[in-house]
């Protein structure tokens, strides 16, 4: 029955959420005033980048390094930098940092960016935060834009993230990374596991249609 009720929602909910976000739209969270073109993922109309937001306001971010991997518009970005963060963005969509450059002006933040296929171009450096709201359904991308979606057939998103984030990592490093219950979790357990990583849930939450579930990534002991 409650697969029934998510299928009736999201077939209900999607077409005018397409019409919504073909244009560019003005969102403000928390303070925060965004301008989001439609190539660019929206935080507003899905759970998961609020959901680290929420997760990370406690944290004492003043003087930290902190890292986006594929920020999209740079909510969890500007939020670092208000918060007196050293801070990096990065995102496979050159569109995606065009809107993350004029969010920091607009939001008067300091974000360096840069466009990076997960850690191709991104200097090697250890950093005390980082978060990431990844693709992950299992389908390979055929555009730019599939890249916030999709993590390829066999999961090659995720090979590649465990194969490397062990190198921006010191001990102290506190990473968290997002997924909702449509995510093949065996597959994303294996590939961290092969790489020595251990993935801890440190906060979920269930909503009408999934549930979203905040995974703090661990060197394995």
């Amino acid at each position: 029955m409650k697969a029934i009720v998510k299928y009736i929602v999201a077939a209900a909910y999607r077409p005018l959420l397409i019409r919504y976000l073909s244009k560019t739209r003005t969102y403000s969270y928390k303070g925060i005033c965004l301008r989001i073109p439609p190539e660019v993922f929206h935080p507003g109309f899905f759970s998961s980048t609020k959901l680290l937001l929420r997760y990370i306001v406690k944290a004492n971010l003043k003087n930290k390094t902190f890292l986006e991997l594929g920020a999209g518009s740079g909510l969890l970005s500007v939020y670092a930098a208000k918060k007196g963060a050293s801070v990096v963005a990065s995102d496979i969509s050159s569109v995606a940092i065009q809107c993350i450059n004029a969010n920091a002006a607009d939001n008067k933040v300091k974000i360096r960016t840069i466009h990076s296929n997960l850690f191709d171009n991104i200097p090697q450096q250890k950093f005390d935060f980082i978060l990431i709201n990844p693709p992950y359904y299992r389908k390979k991308p055929l555009s730019i834009y599939d890249h916030a979606w999709y993590c390829g057939e066999n999961g090659e998103y995720f090979q590649s993230l465990f194969k490397t984030i062990g190198e921006y990592m010191h001990s102290d490093s506190n990473v968290f990374m997002v997924l909702c219950d449509a995510c093949d979790f065996q597959l994303i357990h294996k590939l961290a596991t092969e790489n020595f990583f251990e993935m801890e849930c440190v906060y979920s939450k269930k909503t009408l249609i999934e549930v979203n579930s905040i995974l703090k990534i661990l060197h394995k002991k």
